[in-house]
């Protein structure tokens, strides 16, 4: 036990609170930003079993922010890098690994096996869809997210508490959701609100303090400041007894699309419409590719030429696909199509 000496010194933990751990068996969805600090204190530690949902590979972009992985892992599974990296800090944690993202099929079969579940994710389909998982099994959730400067954190479903659902009932529609590749983050917030989703995690499998249950806590980054918001459990989000047949993994996957790969190997002139703001682009951008913000789209359809197929990119996808809708709605006879992944998804031979 003198791995763990230093915490089981304290009286309010002890050598018990350190069995607790030892046995319990956390999930983890997302090894992005908060899910990299989440990962490396729960291991270090020593929770038991660890659960990990990922099915990224790392980016250079990445490494700004999600600190346990090393450049020469840029374009490798995160899931089997964040793995490795963590077995050598703690050879003593079981590594459960999912390499797929969570969706209707599998979250409730993926999830029923753990303690707690930790919502690591960066997008509100995949929240909702984590917090119905863990009404309709019984799981505590704890919950983090993050904008710009700031971050939120939460705890759901623990001892009869609220749901994610009772703060926030309705999904937002995806022009109303801001867009961090746009927006940017700064690269300390995920390691401070990720450390807080972890130590929601021990209280919540120790019985130690008192969690987040009931209360979102906000924090800004420029001010040092926190506060917390009380918010009341609606009995009605408890009654949950099956998960919904879509949660909205619309963006990328209800518009036409298409790969990096199939768009390298068109023949035609290709008519590329790049819809993130003047600064992305000026950054880099596709040969002959015209720049239309997404905000200025509606006042510059003549810009493009609707006799020919549109290929739409933006940073990740999210903004091509909504961009897509709207000239299919403008346009319903013209051929446009979003390319899946966007510029960071891009192969450098496509420059």
């Amino acid at each position: 036990m003198d791995r763990y000496s230093r915490q089981i010194a304290l009286k309010q933990f002890g050598s018990e609170n350190q069995e607790k751990l030892k046995a319990s068996k956390v999930l983890l969805v997302g090894l992005g930003g908060l899910g990299v600090p989440v990962a490396q204190y729960l291991c270090g530690m020593g929770v038991g079993t660890l659960g990990l949902v990922e099915n990224d590979t790392v980016a250079l972009h990445n490494l700004q922010r999600q600190v346990l992985y090393p450049e020469a892992s840029v374009g490798m599974s995160k899931l089997q890098v964040a793995v490795k990296e963590l077995q050598k800090r703690n050879s003593e944690v079981v590594f459960k690994g999912f390499e797929t993202f969570l969706n209707g099929t599998n979250a409730l079969e993926i999830i029923k096996d753990f303690d707690v579940v930790v919502d690591a994710t960066d997008n509100f389909s995949s929240r909702y869809l984590i917090n119905d998982a863990c009404v309709i099994l019984k799981k505590p959730l704890v919950y983090g997210a993050l904008h710009a400067f700031e971050g939120q954190l939460s705890v759901f479903n623990y001892q009869d508490g609220p749901t994610y659902r009772c703060l926030f009932p309705n999904m937002p529609k995806a022009n109303e959701i801001p867009n961090c590749d746009e927006n940017g983050i700064l690269g300390i917030l995920p390691g401070i609100i990720g450390s807080l989703q972890a130590l929601e995690v021990v209280k919540v499998i120790t019985g130690l303090g008192d969690t987040l249950s009931g209360k979102l806590l906000l924090f800004d980054g420029l001010t040092q400041t926190t506060q917390k918001i009380n918010y009341q459990s609606n009995p009605e989000n408890k009654k949950c007894t099956s998960l919904l047949p879509d949660y909205g993994y619309s963006g990328c996957e209800l518009v036409p699309s298409i790969t990096w790969d199939a768009f390298g190997q068109l023949n035609e002139n290709k008519q590329v419409i790049d819809v993130r703001t003047i600064q992305e682009y000026s950054n880099d951008h596709l040969d002959h590719a015209i720049n239309i913000p997404l905000d200025t789209l509606d006042a510059q359809f003549g810009k493009i030429d609707f006799s020919k197929p549109v290929y739409v990119v933006c940073q990740s996808g999210k903004r091509s696909s909504i961009a897509v809708e709207i000239l299919q709605k403008k346009y319903p006879n013209s051929t446009c199509c979003q390319i899946l992944g966007g510029m960071n998804q891009m192969p450098t031979q496509c420059l």
